[in-house]
């Protein structure tokens, strides 16, 4: 993240004794990105960060993936790979529903406390569909309500606790950084005057969260010979992670409510670089809310037909009414993929009924990523098999 935060205690001068009041040192740790050369913070722990005790093999999800080959678009319906979130939690039980060797989407319907949990792959965009969590990290507590992206930077401690009903979230897990897009951004990184949010809308942690404990199990993802090249270890730690006094710097875990975008709209209709929120390496995050829609006198509200020559487009629809697909039994908890290669758009009868609309009530989450996507066990169990077909209403 672009903008300095301090939370807790700090030294005045970095890289100097801190010590409790008891006279014993602290231990500084320098999270950071890129090497030394990019964002970092300092946190300052209470035990050794790196006094592990025991290594064991972490057997993760099935994360083996399927070429999507013959070329087909696909209609995948998400809620029913959960028939509900009790006795799962949101870490081990995600599935794998499409990925490729820059990014992975998986879904989860959890109501278990989940183990700590870091991911040293890449950082993590967890989009809260329904429900709410308490997720504690070794920055902070934040609290994800629905309609939240929790982004959780690389390498960061961290647990899920659902709340009374539950979480349901579709986890976005990238092998890079995601950050909001540069064309947002002043050279020196804050949020410029037409970016659709700004440091105002991201809720970050308010205080230290300080837990005592021994021998610790976190579960980290990190690289290796799995599939994706992703493998997992139990590790666990002398002292409790949570032990940090306090910490500094431009880097930490924050969320943003998607009702906190403001949308870009036109005369015409908009192409949807206009609802980019984030990006990664190879891979780009837009969100679709609700929005007053074209307002030329010969306007077509819903999108013209695009050939994505360089991209996968992959469409959540997660709240409202998504005027493009009716007709094509997409709905609440869909997902679209519309692979590159392969010419898309709205339904044929969508688009005379969009015309006059003065604005849309829709919530949808895309994906598009610059490498193609391959199917997931989640992904594969539950395509429905049809939605090719939609917009000729046969199939040879």
């Amino acid at each position: 993240m672009a903008y300095y935060r301090q939370v807790g205690q700090v030294p005045p001068k970095r890289h100097t004794q801190f010590r409790n009041p008891d006279g014993a040192l602290y231990y500084e740790e320098l999270m950071g990105e890129e090497g030394f050369s990019s964002d970092s913070s300092l946190l300052y722990h209470a035990g050794v960060p790196s006094a592990i005790v025991d290594s064991q093999v972490w057997d993760l999800p099935e994360l083996s993936t399927v070429a999507n080959h013959p070329l087909t678009p696909r209609h995948l319906k998400l809620h029913d790979l959960f028939s509900g979130p009790a006795g799962f939690n949101a870490v081990e039980h995600r599935r794998l529903v499409l990925g490729n060797g820059d990014v992975r989407i998986s879904y989860v319907a959890a109501a278990e406390p989940s183990p700590y949990y870091r991911n040293a792959i890449g950082d993590e965009c967890v989009y809260v569909e329904k429900g709410s969590a308490t997720v504690e990290t070794v920055f902070g507590v934040l609290e994800a309500r629905e309609g939240d992206y929790v982004l959780i930077p690389r390498a960061t401690t961290h647990r899920w606790l659902p709340g009374p009903d539950g979480v349901h979230a579709y986890c976005i897990e990238a092998n890079s950084h995601i950050a909001a897009p540069k064309r947002y951004l002043s050279r020196y990184g804050q949020f410029l005057e037409h970016a659709p949010y700004c440091e105002r809308d991201l809720v970050t942690p308010a205080t230290p969260y300080v837990v005592d404990g021994v021998d610790v199990e976190v579960l980290v993802k990190h690289r290796g010979n799995g599939p994706g090249g992703i493998v997992g270890s139990r590790m666990t730690y002398a002292t409790h992670p949570f032990d940090v006094v306090g910490w500094d710097g431009c880097l930490y875990p924050y969320t943003f409510n998607v009702s906190d975008f403001e949308p870009i709209t036109g005369r015409i209709h908009q192409p949807p670089p206009v609802h980019q929120v984030f990006e990664g390496h190879n891979f780009v995050i837009c969100n679709f809310v609700p929005r007053k829609v074209d307002y030329h006198p010969l306007s077509v509200p819903v999108p013209y037909y695009h050939s994505n020559v360089d991209s996968d487009e992959v469409m959540f629809y997660c709240g409202g009414d998504y005027e493009a697909r009716k007709g094509s039994g997409i709905g609440l908890g869909s997902i679209s993929l519309h692979p590159g290669g392969y010419a898309h758009g709205p339904q044929p009868s969508a688009i005379e009924a969009s015309l006059g609309a003065e604005s849309f009530e829709e919530l949808a989450v895309m994906v598009d990523t610059f490498r193609p996507l391959e199917l997931g066990e989640g992904g594969t169990a539950v395509d429905d098999g049809v939605y090719a077909w939609t917009w000729a209403g046969r199939r040879l």
